[in-house]
C-alpha cells in the first residue's frame, strides 16, 4: 500500500499532463484544418473571379 501512496502523485500528474498535450494537439489539429479550408476556399473564389485561366508560361 505504501507503494500507491508514493506514486499516485507522479501517475496523477502525468496523466494531467497527457489530458492537457492530447487537447493541445486535437486543437491545432482542428485549426489547421480549418485554416486549409479557408485557404482553399479563398484559392477557388480568387480562380472564379480571375476567369478561371491559369497564365500560359
Amino acid at each position: 500500500m505504501e507503494y500507491i501512496a508514493v506514486l499516485a502523485p507522479s501517475v496523477v500528474v502525468g496523466l494531467i499532463f497527457w489530458f492537457a498535450m492530447k487537447s493541445i494537439f486535437n486543437a491545432d489539429k482542428s485549426e489547421r484544418r480549418a485554416e486549409a479550408r479557408a485557404q482553399a476556399e479563398a484559392d477557388s473564389r480568387n480562380s472564379k473571379m480571375a476567369g478561371g485561366d491559369t497564365p500560359a508560361e
